[in-house]
């Protein structure tokens, strides 16, 4: 197997990655809007602590760690300014 072809199954895998992604996010789209937030929201919030979870556990650097939470808060302001 040359390099090219190993290059292109490469490319091929990543397609169908990103393919997988975005019907999970189609699915994911269609599921909240046929949900109340009462409902998909405290699945989503435990989505998002267990994956700060995981990454508090991986030895982030504190940098890092403000930079996500930076992130988080701007992500709520913008949130509360559309309510």
């Amino acid at each position: 197997m040359t390099d090219s072809n190993v290059r292109e199954d490469l490319d091929a895998k990543h397609e169908r990655n990103r393919e997988q992604r975005i019907e999970a996010v189609k699915r994911w789209v269609e599921y909240i809007q046929s949900e109340p937030p009462e409902v998909w929201g405290p699945q989503q919030n435990a989505i998002v602590d267990d994956q700060l979870d995981a990454a508090r556990h991986v030895g982030t650097s504190a940098t890092h760690q403000r930079h996500v939470r930076d992130i988080a808060a701007d992500i709520a302001d913008a949130k509360d300014g559309e309510l």
